[in-house]
């Protein structure tokens, strides 16, 4: 079988061998990845571990890989939005499944562990600040994935279908889709002190998530309707902005990732919570533990 041969306008090679805009070389990524959106995130990371073995920064991308309780770690930044995450997903799928020398697919793929570790907004009475959310799957308002083909064997179809009829969802808007994060990786992580939802991935932080300032927004009733969505004995958690495309892009190119994130504010409750750095550090080492 001949092997597809990527060319340089596709696949970005810098001089130095690395990948276009994460700047690592293969060498350098691990099997197991921390995300974070925050570059400044990383280096809180990277305190716990016990050895560093290389540190890259481009842009808003920010990577160290080192080890932690004998775990060898990658910690990437993403910066904020699905659109930085089709990104890092892809390149590190290349990182791990493409000969960068000769431009071709490996023979054997290398599956990655991804969890991404974020920070979001609560729409439930049980989700109040503080808690720390498992997104079981995620509802992407972005749309990236409807670029991709194989997009509706991976999503959910049939939550699709019944979140647009709930929500009289505007065709406008383009069309949502349902990602499915790892279920065994959702076990691993979460497993008793987390709180297991849906999550629904916006493509801004405000307009798209319902909050209103001096531009009016299309649909003022969209949080209440996101907040009485149930599908089979489960509700929408959170908010956040990159969940969907985590878990999408993992399921299409055949890694396991989930995201977990902590509550800093709750829209249902209208509270609020500025100073939540310190207290993230607690989701940052279960993660490190579990992963």
């Amino acid at each position: 079988m001949n092997k597809r041969v990527f060319p340089a306008s596709e696949l970005i090679i810098n001089n130095d061998g690395s990948c276009f805009h994460l700047h690592l070389l293969p060498e350098q990524l691990a099997d197991r990845v921390i995300l974070v959106g925050d570059p400044g995130r990383v280096e809180t990371i990277a305190t716990y571990f016990d050895e560093r073995e290389c540190e890259v920064s481009n842009r808003e991308f920010h990577a160290i890989t080192g080890t932690y309780k004998g775990k060898r770690i990658t910690v990437q930044s993403t910066g904020i939005g699905c659109d930085n995450i089709d990104i890092v997903m892809n390149e590190l799928d290349t990182l791990a499944n493409v000969d960068y020398t000769t431009r071709t697919e490996k023979d054997e793929h290398r599956s990655l562990t991804i969890v991404r570790i974020g920070t979001c907004g609560g729409l439930q009475p049980f989700t109040p600040t503080g808690c720390f959310i498992a997104s079981v799957k995620s509802i992407g308002f972005d749309g990236l994935l409807n670029y991709y083909a194989g997009r509706n064997v991976v999503c959910d179809i049939p939550m699709e279908k019944e979140f647009c009829e709930h929500m009289k969802w505007d065709p406008i808007k383009g069309a949502p889709y349902v990602a499915v994060a790892d279920e065994e990786l959702i076990d691993q992580i979460a497993q008793d002190d987390m709180v297991r939802g849906y999550t629904i991935a916006c493509g801004g932080f405000y307009g798209p998530q319902g909050r209103q300032l001096r531009a009016d927004i299309a649909d003022p009733q969209q949080n209440e309707k996101v907040e009485s969505f149930e599908y089979e004995g489960m509700k929408i958690c959170n908010f956040e902005m990159e969940s969907s495309a985590v878990a999408g892009m993992a399921s299409l190119l055949g890694h396991r990732a989930m995201t977990c994130c902590m509550v800093i504010a709750n829209r249902y409750t209208t509270e609020m919570n500025t100073e939540y750095k310190n207290s993230i550090e607690v989701l940052i080492q279960k993660v490190l533990n579990r992963i």
